[in-house]
């Protein structure tokens, strides 16, 4: 039998900058969530870790522990494998003044 899977789209041709993060996806069903990250466009500054966020509710976050480094060219794609992530999961970033990316980023979660 295969395993139940999915891929949300949580954040589609957005602008990141200042404090950003994608649309909280609700994956307490999953074993386990890969976060891909791809920059449509050529990023801007210096370019920010970005980490994993988890919620108990998808309102009041705590960082996971696990980050990536942002694609730092056109079409470019970093990931991030979590496997304990409670009920609600996010990525988000601080980018310094003057710096920004336009992101695609999906959750593929496995049951």
């Amino acid at each position: 039998m295969l395993p139940e899977n999915i891929t949300a789209v949580v954040a589609r041709n957005e602008r990141w900058t200042g404090a950003a993060a994608t649309e909280p996806y609700e994956a307490g069903w999953a074993r386990e969530v890969v976060i891909f990250v791809r920059a449509l466009k050529a990023p801007t500054g210096a370019l920010p870790v970005a980490r994993v966020q988890i919620s108990a509710d998808g309102m009041h976050w705590a960082d996971e522990g696990t980050t990536l480094a942002l694609p730092a060219e056109t079409d470019a794609v970093s990931f991030a494998k979590v496997a304990h992530f409670g009920n609600f999961v996010r990525l988000a970033a601080d980018f310094p003044d003057g710096a920004e990316a336009v992101v695609l980023v999906t959750i593929h979660a496995k049951a």
